[in-house]
């Protein structure tokens, strides 16, 4: 414990209202809960260096809030701790119909049920909820899901979560990577946990198998070159020489996790709102090309997929198109 901690939160034990958060936190259907103290992330310089060199692409929001992104202390003022959490949402990806006249697209599945934003902020609600019932102390904190400043790749992986993997995501040997990672930042001292050990060993089949080679080196990713960001984040023309690569990938892209061998025996997600909903994982693109906005709005309500415009998608999908109709050509 650090110096000057105390030992207590109120009249409960600092140990034990630690273990209390991570066992609430597994009954609420998270998959795995750890804690790390909100100190600066350990690769400031190699993310100043990395967006410096441009491979953040058009996400200019990347390069504002530096200090937040890389110190949890910016984000809460007095934070000590951040309580990191990891909710699987594998399935598995039903067979693509062979209609080769009839193309579809394919949606990373991430994406296929709800919008995970809202269901891991309601969870971590509830431990926000709890901390506070059995503090006698007043705190502070700050829910975060991929949508705030927060890194919470660093300190997933500084907590213990898993490693993080060659191709720049979060790994777990039993979990793989189809989890999101959500974090709870607080002014509470909990007790921390330990990192785990990188155990990618010698493989490179994510740097192999990604169709853009959007990983220079290891452990490094040129986000403009990545099929999720452009399909997702770039909001202007793709470059011609990308669009042969993106193949039937109309939003995101699971190329990277889809070969690597801790995700070969992942399991599925428990979470029910994680469940298939339209417009599915691969949906027809002529269907998406004849979308009108009010469409849009009504299928896409409630699901990550409204993070790309109608223009996007529709952009999307007419490159998918293109890509299908010249392998038609090619057969």
């Amino acid at each position: 414990m650090s110096a000057g901690r105390a030992d207590t939160i109120g009249c409960m034990p600092l140990h034990k209202l630690t273990q209390r958060l991570k066992d609430l936190a597994l009954s609420l259907g998270f998959d795995r809960c750890r804690i790390v103290r909100a100190d600066p992330i350990g690769r400031t310089q190699y993310v100043r260096a990395w967006l410096e060199s441009g491979r953040a692409g058009t996400m200019e929001y990347l390069h504002r809030n530096f200090k937040a992104r890389t110190n949890p202390r910016e984000l809460l003022r007095g934070a000590k701790s951040v309580i990191v959490v990891a909710l699987q949402y594998y399935r598995q990806r039903p067979p693509i119909p062979d209609d080769r006249r009839d193309p579809r697209g394919r949606v990373a599945m991430y994406a296929w049920g709800d919008d995970y934003h809202d269901i891991i902020k309601a969870k971590l609600r509830k431990i926000d909820d709890y901390m506070r019932s059995k503090s006698a102390e007043p705190f502070d904190a700050k829910a975060c899901v991929d949508t705030g400043a927060l890194m919470e790749r660093e300190l997933a992986a500084a907590a213990g979560i898993g490693w993080i993997g060659k191709n720049t995501m979060v790994l777990h040997h039993q979990l793989g990577s189809y989890f999101f990672l959500g974090a709870l930042v607080t002014t509470l001292d909990l007790v921390p946990d330990q990192p785990v050990a990188d155990r990618c060993g010698t493989c490179t089949a994510c740097l192999e198998a990604c169709p853009t080679e959007a990983f220079p080196a290891p452990h490094q990713m040129d986000a403009s070159r990545c099929i999720s960001y452009l399909t997702i984040e770039h909001r202007h023309d793709i470059p011609e020489s990308l669009k042969p690569k993106m193949g039937d990938w109309i939003f995101g892209c699971d190329v990277c996790q889809e070969v690597c061998p801790y995700n070969h025996h992942a399991p599925t997600t428990r979470e029910p709102r994680f469940k298939i909903r339209p417009p599915g994982p691969q949906p027809k693109l002529e269907d998406i090309l004849g979308w009108s906005m009010d469409d849009c709005r009504t299928l896409l309500r409630g699901s990550a997929l409204r993070r790309a415009t109608l223009q996007m998608l529709k952009r999307n999908a007419l490159i998918a198109k293109a890509n299908a109709d010249r392998a038609l050509g090619e057969h």
